[in-house]
């Protein structure tokens, strides 16, 4: 494409009547809103290791009591988009949060809808709209937009979780807020039970809200899964299945998309190219991912985050299977007609 004009062709004469008047020149910035062929993200390649994590949520722990802080979370941030704003990707916010035995996370709703993956301890569990969620390893429990939820701990150790929010995008366009509540009065355990055998409630044809009739995806059902999966003869890989509302086989959140994933021992995994960043992060085993030019060794509890159309190899590089958590922005880009997936070259 031809070179366009910046603003030093410009005299400074007009370019001060344009500030005066509100107004910028397109063409000088128009290569870097509509880059040729494919965005310029600002998200980065980034790694977070829980052995760094761990020692500082603890420290928090003794530093800030949950009073204090409502929510103790150390987030996880890209230095792409600067570590202040607190952002994994432009649409992702992650964070690591600490409960502490017989601490409780006072009851709120919020705009942005959250996940959490449980990644270390027992004990805890978090209340959504009356639905008590017990809170595992490898657990997914929703908390979407708008609903009540609060966490608490029974147990005698510390438990670690993290959040996966779409605080960023909900935040940019002004829509982020909470609102604080009550204590909740626990009405049910859940409904998971209802749909592992492929059959629902008759009721569940009438019920008000069918948006979430699932907020615990037990990790030990999903593991069953992978490993049915890596079993069938039939089954190309990847080993990989997404979370989603059982009654409606739609993604389980309306903008970030969940899905777990299997390595088996010493494989390799190589993911086209898509128009979306990812987080994964590691529930058990050990992980090498190259993401284009860089390169991360994980271990159980690491994160990671890749930009948009990033090349991917995920390699096990041990003889046990590798268990991966992934995240990505792909219902909120299907929703806009911009989610595009390419061959790798």
């Amino acid at each position: 494409m031809e070179q366009l004009a910046t603003l030093d062709d410009l005299p400074k004469r007009y370019l001060g009547q344009l500030e005066e008047s509100n107004l910028v020149p397109l063409w000088p910035s128009l290569r870097n809103v509509l880059p040729p062929h494919k965005p310029m993200p600002q998200t980065l390649a980034t790694a977070w290791y829980f052995k760094d994590i761990k020692p500082l949520l603890l420290e928090a722990g003794e530093l800030t009591p949950i009073e204090k802080a409502e929510r103790r979370v150390l987030v996880l941030a890209n230095p792409g988009h600067g570590l202040e704003n607190m952002k994994a990707s432009s649409v992702m916010y992650l964070g690591m949060q600490l409960l502490l035995p017989k601490e409780w996370a006072p009851s709120h709703r919020h705009t942005p809808n959250a996940v959490r993956l449980i990644v270390e301890g027992e004990g805890a569990y978090t209340t959504v709209e009356g639905q008590k969620c017990v809170m595992e390893h490898g657990d997914l429990i929703l908390t979407p937009s708008g609903l009540w939820h609060e966490h608490g701990h029974d147990g005698d150790e510390p438990v670690i979780w993290l959040d996966v929010l779409d605080l960023p995008l909900v935040y940019y366009i002004e829509a982020s807020y909470v609102q604080p509540g009550e204590l909740q009065k626990v009405v049910s355990a859940g409904n998971a039970h209802f749909y592992g055998a492929g059959i629902v409630p008759t009721t569940h044809f009438i019920r008000e809200n069918a948006s979430y009739p699932m907020m615990r995806y037990a990790w030990k059902d999903t593991k069953k899964v992978l490993h049915a999966l890596a079993e069938d003869q039939n089954h190309q890989a990847p080993i990989q299945v997404a979370y989603v509302n059982p009654e409606t086989g739609q993604d389980c959140q309306n903008i970030i998309g969940y899905s777990a994933l299997m390595l088996r021992p010493n494989e390799t995994v190589q993911l086209q190219p898509r128009s979306t960043a990812q987080v994964f992060h590691v529930i058990d085993g050990q992980l090498h991912i190259k993401m284009d030019q860089k390169e991360f060794s994980l271990s159980k509890a690491d994160t990671s985050c890749a930009p948009c159309f990033s090349h991917i190899d995920l390699i096990n590089t041990s003889d046990q299977p590798c268990y991966l958590f992934i995240a990505d922005e792909a219902p909120l880009q299907r929703k806009l007609g911009l989610y595009s997936v390419r061959e790798r070259h």
